[in-house]
């Protein structure tokens, strides 16, 4: 049986649409065998394939994450790298059911296009790894206007 995104990319493809693309080279390469151990299915999922998980259970694949409800103070991680990435200090609740931030660390997040859904949208991923950890939109509050809306699997968490 076939699954929804490879259907959708299938399609995308078959009609000449964009697909999900970054640069290959990131200080942390490591191989689909080696990412698969590093990784559980979910993480690998979002991380390496960019899935994303359900909005408000922030689950995939029967794994699932309370980091949409921390609300102590520390640092978020790439799940991938340890790289870290955001700051409890510019978290907010978007309302939308996955973790927010108007704002990531300074130089630890890249920005590629992503057309896999027939429009254009702005995927964030880990600047040293690569991994996918969610998408940018303009609809965020003040002082950037962001919204950094981010799969809680992608990611993990330090209390300072």
């Amino acid at each position: 049986m076939i699954d929804r995104r490879l259907f959708l990319a299938s399609a995308a493809a078959a009609l000449g649409l964009g697909t999900r693309g970054r640069a290959a080279e990131y200080e942390i390469t490591l191989t689909e065998a080696e990412w698969r151990e590093r990784l559980t299915p979910a993480q690998f999922a979002i991380l390496r394939e960019a899935e994303t998980e359900r909005a408000f259970s922030n689950s995939l694949m029967g794994e699932s994450s309370d980091l949409l409800k921390e609300n102590r103070a520390g640092l978020y991680h790439c799940a991938g790298c340890d790289l870290p990435v955001y700051s409890s200090e510019t978290k907010y609740d978007s309302g939308t059911g996955w973790p927010s931030f108007w704002a990531p660390l300074e130089g630890a997040v890249g920005y590629s296009e992503d057309n896999f859904l027939i429009y254009t949208r702005t995927e964030v991923h880990c600047r040293r790894c690569g991994g996918h950890l969610g998408h940018v939109f303009d609809d965020g509050p003040p002082p950037t206007g962001k919204r950094h809306c981010l799969n809680a699997l992608a990611l993990t968490f330090t209390p300072a």
